[in-house]
This record gives C-alpha cells, structure tokens and sequence, in this order.
C-alpha cells in the first residue's frame, strides 16, 4: 500500500515506522514514466522501503522556461508507484519555500559550464531543494538518474562536502526503441520532431567513435555540425568532459563523459553516454 504526505512534520512520522529499516529516496519532478520508475525498481533493490518525492521546483526554472507548462500528472503518477513505493512526498511550494525563505546553495566543481553557461539559476535550485529532501527524509541511498549526469555527479559533490548520511546511486538511461532517452519533456515533441529527436543518441555515438582516433576537439565540432544539419537549433554544447568532475580533457587518458544539449523546435533535449 502506497501513503501519500504533504508536509515534512508527515513525511518524519511516516519514515520513523520504516526504520531501523533501511530507506531508499527517489527525488522526482512527477510526470513519472518509465525511467523513473527503473529509478524505483533499483531503489527496492537497496533498501527495504522505498519513498518517491514529486515536486515541480520553482527554483530550478528561468522566468522564460517551461515551469507552468512542465506536465503535472499527480494522479497517474500515484496510480504508477502503487505497490512500488511505501511512501510518496507532494509537498507545496509553500511547504518547501516557506514565508521569508532566504536560503539557497551553490555547488562548485561540476556545475561549472555546459547547463550552468544556458541556465546559470538551474543547479542552485537543484542544489537547495535536493539538500532540503535528503535532510527531510533521512534516507540511507537515494538514486538518481545518470540522464541529467552533470545533475548527478553535482548532487554527489554536494554530498561529500555537506557530509550527509546518504549514498548516492546513479541509474543508467533508459530509451526508446531508436536510442532517444526517455524524458517528461519527449511529450512536447510533434511527430516530425520526435524522429530528428531520435539522432540525437545515434550522432553521439559516432562522435565517440570520432574521439577514440586521437581528435576530441574535432570530435565535438562534428557531432555540432551534424545535429544541425538534423535539424536540432540551437545546438547548445557537445563536450567530453572528465567522468567524474566534468572538467575539460584532451585525451582519453581516463574515464570520460560526452554531453549535449540542443533543440527541437521549443523541446530541449540532453544526452550523455561513456566515451
């Protein structure tokens, strides 16, 4: 059976009765689909209670981006983690931001450029909200998808340097049939749209291929100028960034990491895989 909560004074009662359990979080943004639940099958695998947070941060949306018009689907959403997870989080802006909130945190180290240098207000809102539900919930692991990898490995750093109790387990992409990583934003695309959006994977990987002969940099250039050609506009980055702190490399001399961010029409679209 699946409870519902709103507020954290709920959310501590609820978890208390878990443990000494252990306790799994998954932190979602709701319009769950199968990626998201691949996040709350592997939590079950590392803990014997799970809880799935849902909520549409304000913080982490420009005034020019989609936050009224990013999906809300609350009841489907419960109706697809009943019997996966024990306990789902609804909280309100208001119980998260309350009256005079004043407080927000900035990561360092991994955030530095790609999303930061097209949405320099994104990761502090991720920062500060991920911070407030791990302190609220407590949990012993929380998973987190390796799709948003730059949010990842940021939620990782802020981990270690806060010296919070949980462990952070990363959960590798799921895709479509044609390769495209599954994401609430997909919804947005047309069907012409949702075809190009389909290259998007398939010019990653040949990048990658580029990359191996010796020429990262060349590498990069073509992956820009190939999913222009596409039709993706604007074609934000393509980068090969160290795998672990996403600082820039110049050979493939240790684990590495190719992310890109362009558009289809209105729909932004991210990826990433292993070099």
């Amino acid at each position: 059976m699946t409870t519902t909560v709103t507020t954290v004074a709920e959310l501590r009662t609820a978890l208390a009765s878990f443990r000494p359990g252990r306790i799994a979080m998954v932190p979602t943004l709701g319009a769950l689909h199968e990626g998201h639940l691949s996040l709350v099958r592997e939590a079950r695998k590392h803990a014997g209670h799970v809880v799935v947070s849902i909520f549409v941060n304000p913080a982490q949306f420009a005034p020019n981006e989609d936050f009224d018009a990013y999906p809300r689907t609350l009841d489907a959403d419960l109706e697809k983690l009943g019997g996966a997870a024990e306990l789902v989080f609804t909280p309100s802006a208001r119980e998260i931001y309350g009256q005079g909130y004043a407080t927000t945190i900035s990561v360092g180290g991994p955030s530095a450029g790609l999303e930061t240098d097209f949405r320099p207000h994104f990761f502090s809102g991720v920062a500060t909200v991920v911070a407030k539900l791990l302190i609220a919930a407590a949990p012993d692991v929380a998973m987190f998808g390796e799709k948003d990898y730059q949010q990842l490995q940021l939620v990782r750093q802020l981990v270690r340097d806060l010296a919070l109790p949980v462990e952070i387990i990363g959960v590798p992409t799921l895709r479509e049939a044609d390769g495209l990583a599954l994401s609430s934003r997909n919804a947005y695309l047309s069907a012409a749209e949702r075809k190009t959006a389909g290259l998007l994977n398939v010019i990653l990987k040949e990048a990658i291929l580029r990359a191996r002969q010796g020429d990262l940099r060349a590498a990069e250039g073509w992956a820009v100028q190939a999913l222009r050609e596409a039709g993706f506009d604007p074609v934000d980055y393509v980068a090969i960034r160290d795998g672990e702190t996403l600082a820039p490399v110049t050979a493939l001399d240790r684990p590495a990491r190719i992310l890109a961010a362009a558009k289809i029409g209105k729909t932004r679209l991210i990826d990433n895989m292993a070099v």
